[in-house]
């Protein structure tokens, strides 16, 4: 790929933007992941408590993607990107200065999805500049965003030990989401080839595409995995290696690192060699891996184990929306939507699956077997619908099949 012809087919302060406020989201999204140990102490809770926690943002966040979407075709992705910032506000205020019971945090857990919605604006942000044959390379770098959750691992109970109170962590999260939103404001921008807004009869006819259904079951498993994991790794390292807060966080980091900074390597390689290509050989690595860590073997292990089935995980979220935007040219924002959504909804069950599979047989492996099981149905659901693709809109593989995009149609300022 050329690099020059990448940066003079879109505008970068809309990617750069996209980018960072994803990132901010994605940081406040999982805040109550690695916090939920310390919670959990305060509040006495017992492994499936622990696992609705951590899984309300995520349950949260795949209800408001769609509205979100919506937003998106009606007053542009900027204008959502803002309202969607000042929203995540009112959570964090929450947390910081009101609540003192578990019901207090389950319903700011459950608001965190607000974050979580940014998805439904940031990607459509920066897809809507670039031409398909930089889709997966855009949105893989926009999508990379999702970086910002190892802000939180590595640094939400740090903070907490150090101020002595969880509390306050929600309440130094208004500082960086304050920074973020002035620069979106000043460098992020619509795209002049912003589609007309959609109606709602239009989701409607998005939703009765098998095709949808086909993206979000591929999403739920790739970012809801990946989602899934980040919020509740740290509950599942101090559960099952009886390590503190604070070392726990860190080896959940070390595996967040790796489905975040591959995201755009999963996207690049997608451009390459096709996203359908990817996505298989990806599940076929993800499921052998969840099915290793199910054996529960030493925290060494696991964590190579977990580093590399989250890998494959943040390689394929770039892999899926390499395919996506070919596919839904004239609906991306409302695909992305409906996408994200699901995605949100894997992230919720995975949490659940593995906490209350906890609770009731007193380990984890069954709940790691599930996972690896899902992950290797997908092999199979898209050597199936690659058939149907690769005659109607699809290349070998996956590769783009259009015309040449024409540099220059578009204007590249910062």
């Amino acid at each position: 790929m050329d690099r020059k012809s990448f940066l003079k087919s879109g505008h970068l302060g809309s990617l750069v933007g996209a980018f960072l406020y994803f990132d901010i989201s994605f940081m406040i999204w999982v805040l109550i992941g690695p916090l939920a140990v310390l919670i959990a102490e305060d509040f006495h809770l017992n492994a499936a408590q622990k696992a609705n926690l951590v899984a309300l943002p995520l349950l949260g966040g795949s209800f408001l993607r769609l509205v979100l979407g919506y937003l998106t075709d009606r007053i542009g992705p900027k204008r959502t990107g803002l309202l969607g910032m000042a929203l995540t506000a009112v959570p964090l205020v929450i947390g910081w200065r009101v609540a003192d019971s578990l019901d207090d945090m389950y319903f700011v857990a459950l608001m965190l999805g607000i974050a979580g919605a940014s998805f439904a604006a940031a990607l459509p942000l920066a897809s809507r500049w670039y031409p398909p044959e930089h889709q997966g390379l855009a949105l893989g770098i926009a999508g990379a965003g999702n970086s910002g959750t190892i802000f939180s691992t590595l640094f939400a109970n740090r903070l907490a030990r150090w101020f002595g109170d969880w509390h306050v962590v929600f309440g130094l999260a208004l500082i960086p989401l304050a920074i973020v939103f002035l620069i979106f404001l000043l460098i992020a921008r619509d795209s002049p080839d912003r589609p007309e807004p959609k109606r709602l009869s239009d989701y409607v006819r998005v939703l009765r595409e098998k095709d949808t259904w086909v993206f979000c079951l591929l999403y739920m498993v790739t970012f809801g995995g990946f989602s899934g994991m980040a919020n509740y790794l740290t509950v599942f390292f101090n559960t099952q290696y009886q390590l503190n807060a604070v070392r726990a966080a860190d080896f959940a980091t070390v595996c967040v690192i790796a489905g975040s900074f591959f995201r755009p390597v999963g996207g690049w390689l997608a451009d390459r060699v096709g996203g359908i290509r990817m996505l298989i050989l990806l599940y076929a690595v993800m499921s052998l891996m969840l099915a290793c860590v199910a054996s529960l073997p030493a925290l060494g292990v696991t964590t190579t184990l977990l580093f590399v089935a989250m890998m494959c995980m943040g390689m394929g979220n770039g892999s899926v929306f390499q395919l996506v935007p070919q596919r839904f040219r004239e609906e991306v924002g409302i695909i992305t939507g409906i996408v994200g959504a699901a995605g949100g909804l894997g992230g919720y069950f995975l949490p659940t699956i593995l906490g209350h599979l906890k609770q009731l047989t007193d380990s984890f492996t069954p709940g790691f077997l599930i996972l690896a099981l899902v992950a290797g149905s997908c092999m199979a659901v898209l050597s199936l619908a690659q058939r149907e693709w690769r005659r109607e809109w699809i290349g070998e593989g996956g590769k783009v099949r259009v015309a040449p995009w024409i540099e220059g149609d578009i204007e590249t300022t910062f």
